[in-house]
Order: structure tokens, then C-alpha cells, then sequence
């Protein structure tokens, strides 16, 4: 089992892309809210996981709150970012002002899910490859606007971050090689420029490409879609010292171990982000006490409702 892995995600990224959603989603003026709950209902409500997997984003609903309610909305966490979560397990608590509550729960279950998603990604394929000396890189493949939290997600999962924007190290991919005339000249153009010594990588797509590039003396290589023969060849090649070379392209969970295997040092999976599946969240709204009046008895019979995304026939569906 991959341990856990604590997340911090720059207070100044989460407070924006929430104040962004919130703003897109017009929460200021939520119509259907303001017009069917009374104000000054109180009420009490608990996240839900539907499905086993990793959690990330733990911290976005109390910034959802405290935009939303200015701090009227208590938001307690009982779990972490990086924990492991089974189907039915509670994994936040709120209480506060109903309407408030309501209106933020889209966004803040937006965020968890995605998050939530692709930490759980993530999860599977670093356990894919354990044991073996490989490590699993992510991409910039990311939603735009949300990379700080994408890839904090990514490293809740058990996953490392690579490159973190354009400016964080220099990767000459295939169009940058074809604008400058071929392995050799882009990575000369580079060199001839780089007096800051900032790491550099060259993708390669056939084993002549990788040839050149190893005679380069670059610190990585990219070995693009290639065969695991290819790879292999190249990994012998390389020998035990000289650039580290990094797998990608259309690498799966079912795949991803025999790449392991031919020794490269790093795979990168772009799907992690880009391809993550939501997780399977719901926010339930326990019985409330409505203004002017006096507390519901808790054995009154009566279901907790149901928001969010749940797969039963009888859950109430919010947009």
C-alpha cells in the first residue's frame, strides 16, 4: 500500500480558484436557494465518500465557506489530503446558515471530486509499480487555471510533479526540434543561451533520435511512444551513467509495470490529470431547524436528503 502523502496548496491558489468558481456559479444569487429555504434555517450536513480511493482537497470547502458565509459556516475535517477512504466513510461535517450550506455545495464538491480523482489515479499507478526503482511523474496536462491544485492532488496519490510551468526547466519536444533543425541544433541552440543552467530534456521518438541525444550529454531524455524493446535497447545503451531517461505516451495501468521493467528511471502519465474520473462524492443535509421554529426530534423518521452525486434512483439531483 502506498503511505500517505500530505499536501499544501498555496493559500493564495486556493482562495482564487475559489472566488472564480464561486463567481462563474453566481452564487451571490442563487434564486432557487434564497426563494425555497427560509432565512435564518439552520442546518447540519456531512460529506460522503461513495467509493474507495485516495482524498485530496480537503481544504477547499472551508475556503468555499468562508467566502460564501464570512465564517457563520463551521467546516470539520476528518480526514486528510492523502488518506485512504472507504465508500460510506464521512469525511467532512458542516454547520451553519441552510442557505449558505446549499448554495456552496456544488462548488466545494466540484473541487473534491476532481482532486479526490486524480489522487486516486495517481494512487494506482505508483502501487502499480512498487518494488520496482522507477518513479511516476505527472505532466502539465492540467485544467487550466488549476494546476497548483491539480498537482497537489497529484502528489497526495502518491505521484511526483515534474515540470511545473514553461519557465521550470527546458523540454525540447518534437515541434521545437523540428523548428530548429533536429535534436542537435535545438539542444546547441539551447546551450548557447542557458547561462542560468536550468535543467534540460529532449524528447525522442526513434532509437537514432535517442542516440543523438545521449552523445548530447542532456540531463533527461523522453523516450516518446516507444516500444519496450526500443526502450530496453536504449536503456542498455545508456549504461549506468549518463542522462536519465523518462518513458511517455499512452502509458496505462496495464502497461505501465512492463515499462517499469526495462529500467528506465521515470514514466510520465498525462492521464492523471487530464483523464481522472470524478470521485464519487455526496453532501447529505440532516434534518433542520427552520426559523421560528424549534429543532426536528432526530427520531422523526425522516431521511437525511441527499445532494451532490450519488447513483440511487431516489437522490435528488442538483446541477
Amino acid at each position: 500500500m502506498v503511505a500517505p502523502h500530505r499536501t499544501a496548496i498555496a493559500a493564495g491558489a486556493v482562495e482564487d480558484a475559489v472566488r472564480r468558481a464561486l463567481a462563474e456559479d453566481r452564487a451571490e444569487d442563487d434564486v432557487t436557494t434564497r426563494w425555497a429555504v427560509p432565512d435564518g434555517t439552520r442546518a447540519q450536513a456531512r460529506v460522503v465518500a461513495r467509493q474507495d480511493g485516495v482524498i485530496a482537497g480537503t481544504a477547499i470547502p472551508a475556503e468555499v465557506y468562508r467566502q460564501l458565509g464570512g465564517g457563520d459556516i463551521v467546516v470539520t475535517g476528518h480526514v486528510q489530503d492523502g488518506d485512504r477512504v472507504r465508500a460510506g466513510q464521512d469525511l467532512l461535517t458542516l454547520a451553519g446558515p441552510a442557505r449558505e450550506v446549499i448554495t456552496g455545495e456544488r462548488t466545494a464538491l466540484n473541487f473534491l471530486q476532481r482532486m479526490s480523482g486524480i489522487a486516486t489515479a495517481a494512487a494506482a499507478f505508483a502501487q502499480a509499480v512498487t518494488g520496482l526503482p522507477v518513479r511516476i511523474l505527472d505532466t502539465r496536462k492540467t485544467a487550466p487555471g488549476l494546476r497548483a491544485l491539480d498537482k497537489a492532488a497529484v502528489v497526495a496519490g502518491g505521484v511526483r510533479n515534474h515540470r511545473l510551468d514553461l519557465a521550470a526547466m527546458v523540454l525540447l519536444k518534437e515541434n521545437h526540434i523540428a523548428a530548429a533543425g533536429g535534436v542537435s541544433a535545438a539542444i546547441a541552440a539551447v546551450r548557447a543561451r542557458n547561462t542560468q543552467g536550468i535543467a534540460v530534456e529532449v524528447e525522442v521518438e526513434s532509437t537514432a533520435q535517442a542516440i543523438e541525444a545521449l552523445h548530447a550529454e542532456v540531463e533527461w531524455i523522453m523516450l516518446d511512444n516507444m516500444s519496450i524493446e526500443e526502450m530496453r535497447y536504449i536503456v542498455a545503451l545508456r549504461g549506468t551513467e549518463g542522462p536519465r531517461l523518462e518513458a511517455s505516451g499512452n502509458i496505462t495501468l496495464s502497461t505501465v509495470r512492463s515499462v517499469a521493467r526495462t529500467g528506465v528511471d521515470a514514466i510520465s502519465v498525462g492521464g492523471i490529470t487530464h483523464s481522472a474520473p470524478a470521485f464519487d462524492l455526496s453532501l447529505l443535509l440532516a434534518p433542520m431547524t427552520l426559523a421560528g421554529e424549534s429543532p426536528r426530534a432526530a427520531a422523526d423518521g425522516r431521511p437525511a436528503q441527499r445532494f451532490g452525486r450519488t447513483t440511487g434512483k431516489r437522490t435528488v439531483r442538483r446541477g
